[in-house]
């Protein structure tokens, strides 16, 4: 037993002395490692320092693999300015800016970009210098800073498009900015437009057989078309854009698109599919360490859990996220996990905290918003001048030709031809300013009068009142349910002021919360209902914003409002061809004749003018189509004609004038 004991601890001692020894040669083998690279690196740095590049394709192939090992690059900034070698420490310089904006250092990796840019100005080295732009544009843009970022893409892509014979890497800055703005379009809700742009940008990164960018762009086309309510097309652009991303061993771009498809998951209905790829997304998050995704990770996370009832285990991921996003100023990130928060915390009953959280995000929401809006007008400007740029080239290319053949026989003819054109063109361009000119005010007008209307003091002041009774009567959860719905009806309605058209479905629940706030003031008696066929997609169809209220406003308070009981109004949405959506609403009320000899008894008279505005917005709105709207009015009556309601019938026109053409 004694010799057992002694061979057993012998063993143990052996093992020990083996496993010490493994670690020993892991150690070893691990720095020699570390070293074998630094003398790599140290080998590529002295070989560069000799000869000296100047094109920021061959020093991206020579440092590829090193340029996000800030240590490196730190060496190489500082060598390169010892020895004047200004396109080494602009390169240098732009691989550090990269590295901090990867871990949320916005600030410095600004200042890092904006003396990189400098020294490549110095050194005259344009291509350092759009790349330098275009890095920029990146970091502002994950700030939500629109302007900045649209000011740096603008400049790199009009520098990149001044090349005759642009190089690769020139295409590829310009493939780009294209991108980047696309993001802006896309920042901006203007998802039509950001299509296009990631389109151009896909067409280079093609070319060149660059999956990143191709990874990049499928990505962002996915989410443009997701935002339009296209869930299964953007399904697929995020799946194509994760296999350029395995293809390429991304990591981030792994976290991206986890995080998309999660999101597309949980619009499916597809809980446990969304925790699961979402939990995947955050374990990466975390591994990289850009705060920005890990954000975005633990939101949607947060998001998935609600609705799976894993209610405590989403109130810890979403206040995750929105801790990240405030230590790093990520406005859309605190936006979006104070969103989540509110309907966690209605959920749990608990309204006072959820008001909170959701009043935090509308108001950061707002500063965001209008910081974008004020530069929708600049955004569209730049692609007005980057067209009229080309279309005068274009132009100026044919008359040269012209002129070269027939200048010396024709020179008096062409002179004066030439200075007719000019009187007409200027004639026309007059003309169509002016009447442009009158159209716009006569939009803006017709919007100013349709604000008018929806904000009737007289409706805000009844509702308030509505509302104070509730408060009165200590009914809390009443009042603080009404409270939020009049919230948000208010805020659509100044959102739909800046807006000429909305899509169908915000605009039925823009109607469904007018319709909760006026049923107040009739003791929830009116029974109000919305139908829609299966087969239209209401995310798609265009319609001008709060144009069925006069509507349902004029059944309300003309065929409703002085009936007993069973108080009905119906809107049906149905597709009878492919040129209209067809919107009905009916109502079970007193009927016109008898609701105009109402009217005249009244000793104050008020002439409702909501459908004619509604009439000249329809009118308007037509004008893009190839089909003009439709309004109908019938008086229903039964079997002994006795008037039982009116039935107002809108056929909308959905066929474009650009798709018809196509």
């Amino acid at each position: 037993m004694h010799n057992l004991l002694a061979n057993t601890t012998y063993s143990k001692k052996a093992l020990v002395i083996f496993l010490l020894l493994c670690v020993n040669c892991i150690g070893i083998l691990s720095i020699s490692a570390q070293n074998n690279k630094s003398t790599d690196f140290k080998v590529l740095l002295e070989n560069v320092l000799d000869t000296k590049p100047n094109s920021y394709t061959i020093l991206d192939s020579i440092f590829y693999r090193t340029k996000y090992d800030s240590i490196n690059m730190k060496e190489l900034v500082s060598k390169s300015k010892k020895l004047e070698y200004l396109e080494g420490e602009s390169y240098g310089l732009n691989a550090l800016g990269t590295i901090y904006r990867n871990v949320s250092l916005y600030d410095k990796a600004i200042e890092t970009h904006l003396k990189s840019k400098e020294i490549a100005v110095e050194a005259k080295n344009q291509e350092l210098e759009v790349i330098n732009l275009n890095m920029l544009g990146v970091v502002y843009r994950r700030m939500d800073l629109v302007k900045p970022a649209l000011d740096y893409h603008k400049k790199a892509l009009d520098i990149a498009n001044s090349f005759k014979n642009p190089t690769q890497e020139m295409k590829h800055s310009i493939a780009v900015s294209q991108n980047s703005m696309g993001n802006i379009y896309l920042a901006l809700k203007q998802y039509d437009l950001a299509i296009a742009q990631f389109s151009k940008s896909l067409v280079f990164e093609t070319e060149a057989n660059n999956k990143l960018g191709l990874a990049i762009n499928y990505q962002n086309i996915g989410y443009a078309k997701e935002a339009k309510g296209n869930l299964e097309d953007a399904l697929k652009d995020y799946q194509t854009s994760l296999q350029y991303n395995n293809e390429i061993d991304s990591e981030i771009g792994r976290v991206i698109c986890f995080n998309s498809i999660g999101k597309i998951y949980i619009k499916q209905g597809k809980y446990n599919d969304a925790k699961t790829i979402l939990e995947d997304a955050l374990e990466k998050a975390l591994q990289v360490g850009d705060q920005f995704y890990i954000a975005s990770s633990y939101t949607n996370l947060g998001w998935a859990q609600i609705e799976l009832n894993l209610d405590a285990e989403a109130e810890d991921n979403l206040k995750k996220a929105l801790k990240v996003g405030e230590t790093y100023g990520l406005k859309s990130a605190v936006v979006e996990a104070n969103e989540h928060l509110s309907d966690l915390y209605t959920k749990k009953g608990d309204y006072k905290t959820a008001m909170q959280h959701y009043k935090t995000s509308i108001e950061l929401e707002e500063t965001i918003s209008n910081e974008r809006n004020l530069q929708y007008v600049n955004d569209i400007i730049v692609q007005y001048e980057n067209e009229i740029k080309n279309n005068q080239i274009r132009a100026l290319a044919s008359e040269n030709e012209m002129v070269k053949s027939k200048l010396e026989k024709n020179k008096k003819i062409f002179w004066y031809t030439l200075v007719g054109l000019i009187l007409v063109a200027g004639v026309i361009i007059t003309l169509n300013r002016q009447r442009q000119l009158e159209q716009e005010k006569q939009i803006l007008t017709l919007e100013q009068d349709m604000l008018r209307s929806q904000m009737n003091p007289h409706f805000i002041f009844n509702s308030l009142n509505s509302i104070k009774l509730y408060i009165i009567n200590n009914e809390k959860e009443n009042a603080v349910y009404y409270l939020n719905k009049f919230s948000k009806l208010i805020r659509k309605i100044l959102i739909a002021s800046t807006e000429k058209e909305i899509s169908l479905e915000d605009e039925l629940d823009t109607m469904r919360l007018y319709m909760n706030i006026e049923n107040i003031r009739f003791s929830n008696e009116i029974n109000f209902k919305i139908h829609i066929d299966d087969t239209i997609n209401t995310a798609s169809v265009k319609v001008p914003s709060m144009i069925f209220q006069p509507f349902l406003e004029n059944a309300l308070w003309h065929g409703l409002s002085t009936k007993k009981d069973n108080k009905k109004i119906d809107l049906h949405v149905t597709k009878s061809s492919n040129d209209y959506v067809t919107v009905t609403i009916s109502d079970n009320g007193i009927g016109r004749k008898e609701s105009e000899k109402i009217n005249k008894s009244k000793l104050l008279k008020r002439k409702s003018v909501g459908i004619a505005i509604t009439k000249a917005r329809l009118s308007n709105f037509s004008k893009g189509y190839t089909s003009q709207y439709k309004l109908k009015i019938d008086d229903l009556y039964d079997n002994q004609q006795k008037p039982v309601g009116t039935k107002v019938i809108i056929d909308i026109p959905i066929q474009t004038q650009a798709l018809r053409t196509a």
